[in-house]
């Protein structure tokens, strides 16, 4: 089992910046792909980032692509979410997931569906 949590969510205006992080205990960290999903009120869960297991590959869904970059500390346990230039329609519960599976390739994941394990979420306010 692998458990989740995330910090770093809250109010911000819009251009602003916000990271938020997730840590990760219970089982190996380095070598598990990880992603961060967003879902808003009334809104299916979405694929905002994702990290392969070495870290050497990243994704992006093109909404956040040039303005969020999502990287990993194994050392730490820790996946990050750096969010730049934010805008009213990056308002969502930010969560974090880990891959079930340890893959030392340069694999990520884009689909909720491949992730076994997720944090409770951050939710993140961009206000106008």
């Amino acid at each position: 089992q692998v458990q989740l949590v995330e910090s770093g969510g809250g109010l911000v205006q819009a251009g602003g910046s916000l990271r938020l992080s997730c840590v990760a205990s219970g089982r190996t960290f380095s070598g598990r792909p990880m992603g961060w999903f967003r879902q808003a009120p009334g809104k299916e869960r979405e694929f905002v980032a994702a990290i392969a297991g070495s870290g050497g590959a990243t994704g992006y869904a093109d909404s956040v692509k040039g303005r969020f970059t999502i990287s990993r500390d194994n050392a730490k346990n820790t996946v990050y979410l750096q969010m730049n230039s934010l805008k009213p329609e990056d308002t969502a519960v930010y969560y974090c997931a880990a891959r079930f599976a340890l893959t030392y390739s340069g694999s990520y994941y884009t689909d909720k569906n491949e992730y076994a394990y997720w944090g409770q979420g951050t939710q993140v306010t961009v206000s106008s």
